[in-house]
């Protein structure tokens, strides 16, 4: 049975650890984008702070041209807006599996590998930890739906690896002529196992097969 609250048949307290610090190299790895364009951003400044004090302005002419014609184009502004959400919903998903039980009890939560933008939303690759399973994932499938504030979440697991599992956020529908690169590229299609929750499925309307008059009794 997943570890979901929802239906834990165990008391809440006794499998819900809490959550640790976790190593450098996970704090940098979940923070790349951010350091990468710090750092980015740093080298520029320098180079134009050394391109002014020489007199030389083209440097800065053409680094102003390279920043304006993303945002003058609207290819340019999709991408940003796309990888931007990419960015926030990493994030969310860390702390859904923070704030939830999908993580050790030595605090240690999955790793998002990857994530990349879709026709609907959004595609992260996550490499689970010792006991954290795809079906957990799906068990919180509305919590990670609700954190990046989308309109759901389903979650597929690798054919072969298991402990490969990819989470599609789904925010819209599908926009026409929009490029959806990345895992399907690097895994295909049919590598990747769909998982459903039956317990968010409706149960069938059983009173459309039953004949007139007869009515099923509740059984206790």
């Amino acid at each position: 049975m997943d570890r979901n609250p929802r239906n834990q048949i165990y008391p809440a307290g006794e499998d819900l650890p809490a959550a640790g610090r976790s190593g450098l190299p996970a704090r940098l790895w979940r923070y790349r984008t951010e350091l990468l364009l710090l750092a980015g951003l740093v080298l520029v400044a320098a180079a134009m702070a050394g391109a002014a004090g020489q007199g030389r302005w083209m440097p800065l002419v053409l680094l102003s041209a390279a920043v304006s014609a993303p945002a003058v184009t609207r290819s340019g502004r999709n991408w940003t807006v796309a990888h931007f959400w990419c960015v926030v919903s990493r994030h969310r998903l860390q702390r859904t599996c923070l704030e939830t039980t999908m993580h050790t009890r030595a605090g240690r939560i999955p790793l998002v590998l990857w994530i990349t933008p879709t026709r609907t939303g959004e595609k992260a690759l996550v490499l689970t930890r010792a006991g954290i399973s795809a079906a957990e994932f799906e068990a919180y499938a509305e919590e990670i739906a609700a954190a990046c504030w989308a309109r759901s979440a389903a979650v597929h697991r690798h054919r072969r690896w298991a402990h490969l599992i990819m989470v599609e956020i789904v925010r819209r529908d599908e926009l026409p002529g929009a490029l959806s690169p990345g895992l399907e590229r690097l895994y295909g299609r049919r590598s990747w196992i769909p998982l459903r929750s039956s317990e968010l499925e409706e149960p069938p309307d059983l009173r459309s097969t039953l004949p007139d008059g007869l009515v099923l009794s509740q059984v206790g």
